[in-house]
């Protein structure tokens, strides 16, 4: 039996025994302007995956760049050091990557998962896109691919019933931890591969 009061069950014609007996529902009516395009970009000039390749790494709070893919945190993040690797063209589906494209996504979304959790150690990623906007992508026109990590106990009370997510540092210092350490395995790696010249005694 629902613990839900009365007053806030919606009948259905399956109540009996059929959906409404598992399900609950959560009504967020605040999202219906957003669903209808209120305040969504209309194309490349105003698209922010567009624009923000254009301001820098500051202002943007790009992490990290690449040939063909950019990391940058999401300004609204679903918790924090959550990550969108974004390719510059803009393409809605990812079959409209080239392999490339589709080659350099995956190498920073592994390099985004090895960065947070030397940074913040994670204990695990969301790693998805949702592509269409039936399909709840936010921005649908220009592919994004999101890296959300998680810890142990992250999802509590707050964004559940208080509707407030709790980040415990502003994203321009997040920028610059992960922006840090995204390039020091390059580094690492690069000096490993190219060792330096041994030096006459």
């Amino acid at each position: 039996m629902s613990d839900v009061p009365e007053a806030y069950r919606v009948a259905v014609s399956s109540d009996d025994g059929g959906p409404a007996t598992v399900f609950e529902h959560l009504w967020t009516p605040y999202r219906m302007a957003y669903i209808r395009g209120e305040g969504k970009p209309t194309g490349a000039h105003d698209c922010p995956f567009c624009v923000i390749p254009t301001m820098s790494d500051e202002d943007g709070l790009i992490v990290a760049r690449g040939t063909t893919v950019f990391a940058v945190l999401n300004l609204y993040p679903y918790n924090a050091g959550h990550l969108m690797l974004v390719p510059y063209r803009h393409v809605p589906d990812y079959t409209d990557l080239t392999a490339e494209e589709v080659a350099e996504l995956g190498a920073f979304t592994q390099t985004a998962m090895r960065t947070v959790r030397a940074v913040a150690g994670a204990h695990g990623f969301n790693i998805g896109m949702n592509q269409g906007a039936v399909a709840g992508a936010g921005i649908a026109d220009h592919l994004h691919q999101h890296a959300v990590p998680r810890w142990g106990g992250d999802t509590n009370f707050m964004p559940v019933v208080g509707l407030t997510r709790v980040l415990p540092q502003v994203l321009r210092e997040t920028r610059d931890l992960l922006a840090a350490e995204w390039s020091a395995p390059a580094a690492s790696a690069a000096s490993s591969a190219h060792p330096a010249a041994p030096t006459e005694a």
